[in-house]
């Protein structure tokens, strides 16, 4: 080694008090190497990739993807229920009367039908069921829902709403995440990636017996964003709501002890591969999905065990009962979830309000299915103090044609449906805007799907301007470019 290069030397003094002493130093009398900067570099610098690498491969994260966030301002609303009343129940048959349709039953529609159309309609077609005051508000609601009437001082009923996609599949697909026609994060995915969950052994985003046709698993998608916010499936719409169960909640292995000793040797190995591989948000979910679903096999199964209600709660809901048994065991899961700290739920009512035909008969049968499990879960989550700060969203994909079908039926109509909200800061009692005379189309207020987006997220305290991520070089949201709150909604 050159004199230049070779490493000085100081020798400290021996202080018997040790008020010399330097804490970083291991003995307070010794012969200590000094190094210059220029030497320290050169004498490490080969060390500092090893030292990196051996980071990365140990890094722990720093927090779950789901760890509760603040929203952009005060939230009237902490989580969502979502009741999806799949095939598009008739407007003018459910919470939108018309009493001129009735007066003019049998004659041609007197406006301009749509451009393009489903399929070819007839004349006008009066609602077989008859509208009642419901509440001290007033709000008329069909004979279709008489438990779901006298809860009409919960619910605020958008009569507005309407989208741009007459087909199941694209109008699913746009009430789910915003868009008809491009693979898109649905709404429970940007709300979980808002604002986290409650409890982190639980999914942010669960799903109760959804439906597998019109876009499938695409509604319940995390698409583009962190695969830590996917909609988590319990069932599907093909198995009753009594055999449901999240796929492989139960452990196969001999103990747990020996599961975490297994998980923990994965963990290793796949962070081992991110760190050779560098930033790879597939492989950081499927940690992130391993180490959830450890989790979740202590909690989910004590959360769906409904042996735990009373005979009282179950009667309410309509729980062993032929017509509501199917529908009450999922809104009971969804108060049951929610009230654990999940923070989206969605229940399928799935697929039956596609009435081309038989409309008086079909319609009255999933009314019957669904009415009494629907106010049950309202009253429920009144109770229990939930639903202040729960917002309960009813609605399909589309609304129905005025005019008939088939005789007895009604066709795809997203030119004008309704949909209400309860809860969550809602103004209950109340009627947001309106349809022509006959339930054609949306005139007054007009509520589009973006509108109804916007304004869930606000209710949740979230801008869906502000609620970005950036993919693929822009950056996308929920809303697109559009969308308006309906302030009118709020208390």
């Amino acid at each position: 080694m050159s004199s230049r290069n070779k490493p000085r030397t100081t020798r400290r003094p021996y202080d018997p008090h040790n008020r010399n002493r330097d804490p970083m130093r291991t003995f307070c009398h010794a012969t200590t190497p000094v190094y210059s900067r220029r030497d320290l570099l050169t004498a490490s610098a080969n060390g500092f990739g090893l030292l990196a690498l051996a980071g990365l491969a140990n890094a722990q994260p720093t927090a779950s993807p789901l760890a509760p966030r603040p929203p952009h301002r005060p939230a009237k609303a902490k989580r969502v229920i979502f009741l999806f009343m799949h095939g598009g129940p008739s407007q003018v048959d459910t919470f939108d009367p018309k009493p001129l349709l009735a007066r003019h039953n049998g004659q041609p529609y007197p406006g301009q039908k749509p451009r393009v159309q489903f399929a070819a309609t007839g004349n006008l077609l009066r609602s077989p069921w008859e509208f009642r005051p419901g509440g001290r508000s007033g709000t008329p609601v069909s004979d279709l829902f008489p438990h779901v009437r006298r809860m009409a001082d919960e619910l605020c009923v958008i009569r507005s709403i309407h989208a741009d996609n007459s087909a199941h599949g694209g109008a699913l697909l746009q009430l789910h995440t915003g868009s008809d026609t491009f693979v898109r994060p649905s709404v429970g995915s940007w709300v979980t990636y808002g604002l986290g969950s409650e409890n982190q052994n639980l999914p942010g985003f669960v799903t109760i017996c959804p439906t597998l046709g019109h876009g499938g698993v695409q509604n319940w998608s995390s698409a583009f964003l962190p695969a830590a916010f996917q909609g988590t499936a319990i069932g599907h719409s093909g198995i009753p709501a009594r055999e449901s169960s999240i796929r492989d909640i139960r452990s196969t292995a001999p103990s747990v002890e020996l599961q975490r000793m297994q998980l923990d040797l994965l963990r290793e190995m796949n962070h081992g591969h991110l760190a050779a591989a560098g930033a790879d948000p597939a492989l950081e979910g499927r940690i992130e999905s391993f180490e959830l679903a450890f989790r979740m096999q202590a909690a989910a199964p004590g959360v769906a065990d409904l042996s735990k209600e009373s005979r009282r709660v179950l009667d309410q809901y309509g729980v062993n009962q032929p017509e509501t048994d199917n529908f009450g065991r999922q809104c009971l899961l969804a108060r049951r979830y929610c009230e654990a700290g999940v923070r989206f739920v969605q229940v399928t009512h799935s697929y039956k309000w596609d009435q081309h035909g038989d409309l008086t008969r079909d319609h009255a049968k999933n009314a019957r299915e669904v009415d009494q499990p629907i106010a049950a879960l309202l009253t429920d989550l009144k109770q229990r103090g939930l639903l202040e700060d729960t917002l309960v969203w009813w609605g399909g994909e589309f609304g129905r044609t005025p005019t008939a079908q088939g005789g007895d039926g009604r066709d795809h109509n997203p030119h004008a449906f309704s949909m209400w909200l309860a809860g969550g800061g809602v103004k209950g009692g109340s009627v947001v805007g309106a349809t022509d005379d006959f339930g054609y189309y949306a005139v007054e207020n007009k509520v589009h799907m973006h509108d109804l987006h916007a304004t869930l997220l606000a209710a949740l305290g979230m801008d869906h301007e502000k609620l970005t991520y950036r993919h693929a070089g822009r950056d996308f949201r929920l809303t697109d470019v559009k969308g308006r709150v309906v302030r009118e909604v709020f208390a």
